[in-house]
């Protein structure tokens, strides 16, 4: 994991910086001219002499002065007389300073889209995720999953469901058609009518809406694992584990089931709130589920001891469009993988079996050495 140095506050430039300039928004939902738009890098903001870092970082909001502190703002929520912060310079030099070098090894760089570097022909270095992963559940993180369909369809659903049940998942941000759909594998051991080995079944077309119909009648999908409806996948696995999970909906929607999230802002909020929390961010076969979540999430995480590292995002798709558009959107930070869901999945569960393999094996060695001794 990479661990960030923070800024030399003793240099002359930042010593002698002056105090960032806030100005009341004019209306509720409108942001003053001149307002600084953040990005996902570590910002600090100059206020009575001292450097401080704002909370809920994230990229295209705003910077927000209450009597409860420092805050990154998205804009439709200041409401009229909120003290935003105005300038442009990221230097320090209007009191805002943007921690750029810590990242991109650039002290004269700035934040910029479109500066990915992705290729299917890039290695995979899927021994590294899977440390990364375990070293998250060990720690306690909270790694944020972010899934699309194809996850389902592709028959990684098993997968998923070991991870979320071995303690790798901390909140599962999806849309509507990846609950259908694993829903309906658990009633019918279909998904959109298709068999587990890829063949269309008579009437097939219909399964969707007849296992969205049956959750509707349950209620929730709570109820209709309670009621023994579903009684497998990652929908009854995040259940059963107590996982928090966030069902955004789209225009295209069927149903929706109940749980899902129809208002594009509130869907956006209910996100937040699992984003804010993210130490680590694994999205998997979702364009805009993945650029959605990944323009929520800071780039770094700030430990209780103040330190920073890197947050850990890794972006997983067939198509290398989607992880280059992901990049180019500002998370440049984001680990792209050009491969299909299944294969990865599976890879990456043995590559973390493979570890906790070698760990038992480890402690068993010492034990018997102790016991020798």
């Amino acid at each position: 994991m990479t661990s960030l140095s923070p800024p030399d506050f003793t240099a002359p430039e930042l010593a002698s910086a002056p105090n960032a300039r806030f100005v009341p928004a004019p209306a509720d939902g409108v942001l003053p001219e001149g307002f600084f738009s953040t990005t996902n890098l570590p910002t600090y903001v100059r206020i009575n002499g001292s450097w401080q870092m704002p909370r809920e970082p994230r990229m295209d909001s705003a910077l927000v002065l209450d009597r409860d502190g420092l805050w990154v703002r998205e804009g439709r929520k200041v409401k009229k007389g909120d003290l935003v912060a105005v300038g442009s310079a990221e230097d320090g030099s209007e009191g805002i300073y943007v921690h750029v070098a810590s990242f991109l090894g650039d002290e004269e760089g700035e934040f910029k889209f479109m500066t990915s570097e992705v290729s299917r022909e890039k290695p995979i270095d899927y021994a590294l995720m899977a440390h990364i992963l375990l070293e998250e559940r060990d720690r306690g993180g909270y790694p944020i999953w972010v899934t699309g369909p194809a996850l389902v369809h592709s028959r990684a659903r098993a997968d998923m469901v070991w991870f979320i049940q071995n303690g790798f998942v901390a909140a599962l941000l999806a849309g509507n058609a990846v609950a259908v759909h694993d829903i309906e594998a658990s009633i019918f051991g279909t998904t959109l009518g298709m068999t587990k080995t890829g063949e269309a079944t008579s009437g097939g077309h219909g399964l969707h809406m007849r296992a969205i119909n049956k959750v509707r009648a349950a209620g929730s999908i709570a109820k209709a694992v309670e009621q023994g409806i579903i009684t497998d996948g990652i929908m009854h696995a995040c259940v059963l584990k107590g996982i928090p999970f966030v069902l955004t909906g789209s225009i295209r929607d069927d149903g929706p089931l109940p749980d899902v999230v129809t208002d594009s802002l509130a869907a956006q909020d209910a996100m937040k709130r699992h984003t804010v929390r993210a130490t680590m961010a694994v999205l998997i076969a979702t364009a805009l589920h993945a650029i959605a979540t990944g323009n929520m999430l800071p780039a770094f995480v700030t430990e209780p001891d103040g330190s920073m590292r890197e947050l850990a995002t890794i972006c997983v798709d067939s198509s290398e469009f989607v992880v280059s558009k992901l990049k180019d959107r500002g998370t440049h930070q984001a680990f792209g993988v050009v491969t299909n869901a299944q294969d990865f999945m599976h890879i990456l569960k043995l590559y973390v079996e493979r570890e906790l393999s070698e760990r038992q094996a480890l402690r068993t060695g010492t034990q018997t050495s102790k016991v020798r001794a």
